[in-house]
């Protein structure tokens, strides 16, 4: 029997294993992102050998591409208007200011403790290091105890920050010598991944947002088919893209939201009786669980991808680390996410304590992990050393981020508490973290 299959057997094990205990892990402090890839090391060359990036290059390649295409539309069409008009201060902040002073500092922290590696090289692992996943800490984000303001403003950052990171990466990528995007130079790559992509992301979510809307009027399209039908648009908006030597990934980003907007429309012109005589309406909440498949789907395929991310990236790291990439590991966790996050929440009146927790809950995972593995792709002259830098720094996250959710969430929301009851905080502004999509179910 082939490798591969043995592979496909193991993959199918851990994940029929965790789905059998899941909802007892989800007490403890044991996270999904900490079990596949702890499973991920163990079928990798370091462990049974039965994945690796040299043989299973095109799957492997194919997974983490498909789970950030899917993350990308789902979480960008759930955002609502109301997502960052209420409270939208903290969302606002820390992707406006936040996100391009993390990618700078991320870019300048490399620079004396990473020798070897060039200018563009620096820039790209500020990139890739700097999107958050929520899911990491779930706990700190879903805790009933810390503020709706605080809740909500991780949950849109988590969910918006890998797509607004991604054009800093595809032109740093152009700007690199030697990588397949330098070919057609930054001008070429700003037009196709930047500008086609995103007016091709405009138009194929718009347009299927609308034909939902029409055919759901008509009650011509079934709830189960509505949810293959959201798969459908997300999957041809990042091929369309590809095929057109564009970004993917830009595409399915624009998409999701463009397509979130277009079917919380006030529905097309109304369907006619005999239509509405001949098909019962959809329920109200057809609305809300219309990307029901392709989010779950897209959750399988994040946990996946970690597991991947463990057996290829992060297991042959294990055999040849360096104290210079675990002191960036740390840093990049640390100073690179909460100093920017301090300074683009100065002047917003909003506590230290509550500061200081945005900033600590910013995990690195799947995006990392995706950018990581698009670097083995384009070829990057630095990839070994690059590769071993994100392996630590998402796996330290993994561990410190999932760990510490619980405890951190508890012990934030009795200080909120007990300061609410003394005096009137910023933090007590509404925001939307009691209603809409939630980014963390990955």
């Amino acid at each position: 029997m082939s490798g591969s299959v043995w592979a496909g057997a193991a993959v199918a094990a851990v994940t029929a294993g965790y789905a059998l205990f899941s909802r007892r892990l989800a007490t403890t402090v044991v996270s999904a992102p900490m079990v596949f890839t702890g499973c991920g090391i163990a079928i990798g060359p370091i462990g049974l050998g039965l994945l690796d990036l040299k043989h299973d290059a095109g799957p492997v390649l194919t997974l983490v591409e498909a789970a950030l295409t899917l993350v990308l539309f789902t979480d960008a069409m759930s955002v609502r208007r109301r997502d960052l008009r209420l409270g939208g201060f903290l969302p606002g902040r820390l992707l406006g200011i936040g996100l391009p002073l993390t990618i700078g500092a991320g870019w300048l922290l490399a620079w004396p403790l990473l020798p070897g590696l060039t200018l563009w090289e620096l820039a790209l692992l500020g990139a890739v290091l700097a999107p958050t996943d929520a899911a990491l800490g779930k706990t700190a984000v879903s805790d009933r105890r810390v503020p709706p303001l605080v809740r909500g403003g991780l949950n849109v950052e988590s969910g918006l920050n890998d797509g607004m990171a991604l054009p800093f990466f595809v032109l740093f990528l152009a700007a690199l010598p030697g990588t397949m995007a330098s070919e057609e130079g930054a001008a070429g790559v700003f037009w196709r991944a930047l500008v086609l992509s995103t007016a091709w992301g405009l138009v194929a979510g718009g347009l299927g947002g609308w034909l939902l809307r029409w055919s759901r009027a008509r009650g011509w399209i079934s709830g189960d088919w509505q949810q293959t039908f959201v798969l459908a648009v997300a999957v041809g908006s990042y091929a369309v893209a590809v095929a057109f030597d564009g970004s993917g990934f830009i595409a399915a980003w624009v998409a999701g939201f463009a397509f979130g907007v277009s079917v919380r429309r006030s529905g097309p012109a109304k369907a006619s009786a005999d239509a509405s005589a001949k098909a019962p309406a959809e329920p109200p909440a057809a609305v809300d669980d219309s990307a029901g498949l392709a989010g779950h789907l897209a959750d399988l395929l994040a946990s996946l991808s970690f597991l991947v991310f463990g057996a290829v990236l992060l297991g042959p790291t294990l055999d040849d680390l360096d104290w210079r990439i675990i002191v960036y590991a740390v840093l990049s966790l640390t100073v690179v996410r909460m100093l920017p996050v301090a300074l683009s929440l100065a002047g917003t009146g909003l506590a230290l304590p509550t500061v200081a927790y945005i900033g600590w809950f910013g995990p690195r995972g799947l995006a990392s992990v995706v950018f990581g593995l698009l670097l083995v792709e384009e070829h990057v002259p630095g990839l070994q050393l690059l590769g071993r830098v994100i392996a630590v720094t998402v796996a330290l996250s993994i561990l410190l981020h999932g760990m510490s959710a619980v405890v951190l969430a508890k012990r934030y929301g009795t200080w909120y508490r007990k300061a609410a009851d003394r005096r009137p905080l910023r933090e007590d502004l509404p925001g939307d973290g009691e209603a809409g999509h939630s980014f963390t179910a990955r």
